[in-house]
């Protein structure tokens, strides 16, 4: 497994080229409310990134449709937008891609319309909450598995499940790199596998079920949803490694 190794000048490519993914999200979530269309909510940040002189990676990528994910309520993640109109009470995951100048952004975030549950709020907090904790425990030396056993233990500390069979990710000059990093633990020893060093550039992002980690891919081949049918949440930032710490490229 080869992990890239980004020099300084690579990794301000890709903080360039995730700021814009962070400014979309933002865009994003300002305009999340009642009456507003998934496809209206693409459109707006397609037109966003174009306007900052990046191109939507996600679109066309491995045939996907759109510039946005826009997973509503049970779809967890890669959901296509449609013209369903955002109602109060509704949760609505987004995921966002860049290319800019040949270097890649992904990040996103799950959004509640109005007013929602406890049980949704604990949902969205949960998928946010256990990125950061894991980000926070990032030190160079550790391994990957580490990483992945941190982010399980978390999601599972507030009473819900990772999705399984789907993951974070390398990311640079493609939007997918190595190494694969799953939101479990996979195995039994978190002891083994590739270590975090400076230079490197990963996507972490939780998915979380409330009950069955199994996924389910809908007819339309891309809304993921979880076998237990129940709402999910979503959240991811690409870190980078910069003098023995994680720095998030993805903020707004």
């Amino acid at each position: 497994m080869a992990i890239a190794l980004r020099k300084p000048g690579e990794i301000e490519k890709l903080r360039a080229a995730n700021k814009i993914v962070g400014g979309a999200l933002e865009l994003l979530r300002q305009n999340t409310k009642a009456g507003v269309s998934l496809k209206e909510l693409d459109a707006m940040a397609e037109k966003y990134i174009l306007s900052h002189g990046a191109r939507p990676s996600f679109k066309g990528l491995y045939g996907f449709p759109n510039a946005v994910c826009t997973s509503l309520n049970q779809v967890i993640i890669h959901g296509i937008p449609t013209d369903y109109k955002l109602q109060d009470g509704d949760i609505i995951g987004y995921d966002v891609g860049t290319e800019l100048d040949g270097w890649f952004g992904d990040a996103a975030i799950t959004v509640a319309v109005g007013e929602v549950s406890t049980k949704d709020e604990e949902l969205i907090a949960c998928a946010k909450e256990s990125l950061y904790e894991a980000i926070s425990s990032i030190k160079v030396g550790m391994r990957f598995k580490e990483l992945s056993q941190i982010l399980e233990l978390s999601i599972r500390s507030r009473g819900f499940v990772p999705l399984h069979s789907f993951c974070g990710h390398g990311i640079g000059k493609k939007p997918h790199e190595e190494p694969e990093i799953p939101n479990y633990l996979n195995g039994k020893s978190s002891k083994d596998g590739p270590k975090i060093k400076d230079g490197m550039v990963f996507c972490l992002e939780p998915m979380i079920c409330q009950k069955d980690s199994k996924p389910l891919i809908l007819e339309n081949k891309w809304d993921v949803v979880s076998a237990d049918g129940l709402r999910g949440s979503h959240y991811e930032h690409t870190v980078a490694i910069v003098n023995g710490k994680a720095e998030i490229l993805s903020q707004a």
